[in-house]
């Protein structure tokens, strides 16, 4: 069975072009028109997908080369497209950047492998007749590319934007499809990277409605429909992949403002495995409640240090239950919050104190880009290959005991010292580095499996 899926990657000649605004803001201007909007991202980010995803209102999910398979890649595209109006695929940096030099895993690769035509955003601030040339460049350097619209960025005003019009009309094939204005009433502020509390949704929700009102006058939305309705019909959906049936478990997973990085795509994978998400409130809930596991994943702690300290009734029950056994799996943000103390701006803060190790916060980044783990054979989780993941921490963990058990060593990336990531200790996993948990390489089924075998033994 095939589908239509209409479908557009937004791209850009260069990052920092404007294009997460205006992709926030086209979903938030297709929402409104009551249109369904399946927002993805190309790459492992966390926060510009809590936009996309508060934007369309409907999860947004990641795409990467890196993390996943490239048939994953296409199961994954194909569950969340089907039966949306429009599905926009954000890339990141410029549409032909990548890692590699043959631009295996750059946007452009992403937008062939979902035979997705293109609109690239074009931040014209001091351009006239060179955007020409470089619109020329963009569709010559790859053929197998559709260049089928652009939208020029941070205009100067109506005669700028005149000037830029009849250049690329006279010069190139290329529609164009919107000219936003230079406004600083567009740009929205990540806020130390973009997490937004609980209590400022509707501010954040208002302050993306207010952009996509902007772009919905300056954008032809739906000439970027028709665009989207011209990409190829694909393959239907494909069933996303079984777990075992079993028992039902309830795993408590921090979700407040001072964590809050999980991929949508893992959350859908641990719900099909019949777990039961209970969210924690790490600033205000009292004690941890009766659950067979427990998840923190990323987030800013270093924002919310006073009240994760003064938070004393929770930090006491989390580290008693894991010294009991639970079953724990941490990322960044959360081994920081299981370490002993977090210190940064001159100030230290206790944490919970079951990773006993300092985290200290710096300035510039520890650990960026993707990584890559090797299971040491030490590892409580049994895991196997190379691990795919990526991290960016600017903070270190200092003076764990010389005698620690690592669940791996880091064949390319920081982790924790350089050399190993995946501390152990109990029933728990906690490191700096983001794995995805669905897939064979995942986090999620290992896991799971120490959550029913520690269910198991306390029912016995």
């Amino acid at each position: 069975m095939k589908d239509r899926m209409p479908r557009v990657f937004i791209s850009a000649a260069h990052k920092s072009s404007g294009k997460t605004t205006l992709t926030l803001g086209l979903a938030a201007a297709m929402h409104a028109r009551g249109h369904v909007v399946q927002p993805f991202k190309k790459g492992p980010d966390y926060i510009d997908p809590l936009w996309l995803g508060m934007a369309a209102q409907r999860p947004c999910y990641n795409l990467d080369f890196h993390m996943m398979q490239r048939a994953e890649i296409e199961q994954q595209f194909a569950r969340a497209a089907a039966g949306a109006r429009i599905s926009l695929i954000e890339g990141n940096k410029g549409l032909y950047d990548g890692l590699d030099l043959d631009g295996s895993n750059s946007n452009a690769a992403l937008a062939k492998l979902l035979g997705a035509p293109v609109v690239l955003v074009i931040d014209a601030r001091g351009m006239t007749r060179g955007v020409a040339p470089l619109i020329l460049g963009y569709q010559a350097f790859d053929r197998d590319i559709r260049i089928a619209g652009v939208i020029l960025n941070n205009l100067g005003g109506s005669r700028h934007e005149s000037k830029l019009r009849a250049v690329i009309e006279h010069y190139t094939d290329v529609e164009v499809i919107g000219a936003v204005q230079h406004d600083p009433a567009m740009q929205i502020t990540e806020r130390h990277l973009g997490l937004v509390p609980a209590n400022e949704q509707d501010a954040a929700l208002a302050r993306i409605q207010q952009v996509g009102a902007r772009v919905a006058a300056q954008v032809e939305l739906d000439r970027l429909l028709a665009i989207g309705d011209s990409a190829p019909v694909r393959v239907a959906a494909a069933p996303a992949p079984a777990f075992p049936v079993a028992d039902r478990l309830r795993v408590a997973i921090a979700h407040d403002p001072a964590f809050g990085f999980y991929y949508s795509e893992d959350l859908d994978a641990l719900r099909a495995a019949n777990v039961e998400l209970v969210e924690l409130d790490t600033l205000h809930a009292d004690a941890l409640p009766e659950v067979d596991g427990l998840i923190i994943g990323g987030g800013f702690p270093e924002m919310f240090m006073a009240e994760l300290e003064a938070n004393a009734s929770l930090r006491t029950s989390i580290r008693r239950a894991i010294e009991g056994g639970l079953p724990t799996y941490a990322e960044c943000g959360g081994l920081m919050y299981l370490s002993n103390s977090l210190s940064w701006q001159g100030r230290t803060r206790e944490m919970v104190g079951v990773v006993p190790g300092d985290t200290v916060m710096h300035d510039r980044p520890v650990g960026r880009g993707y990584a890559r783990l090797q299971p040491t054979g030490d590892d409580r989780w049994q895991e196997s290959a190379p691990i795919p993941a990526h991290e960016f921490h600017y903070s270190s963990l200092e003076n764990l005991p010389a005698d620690s058990i690592y669940a791996y060593t880091v064949a390319r990336g920081h982790g924790i010292d350089g050399a190993h990531d995946g501390y152990q200790r109990y029933n728990l996993l906690a490191g700096y580095v983001h794995r995805r948990g669905a897939g064979e390489q995942g986090w999620i089924t290992p896991f799971l499996n120490q959550v029913r075998a520690h269910k198991a033994r306390v029912a016995a």
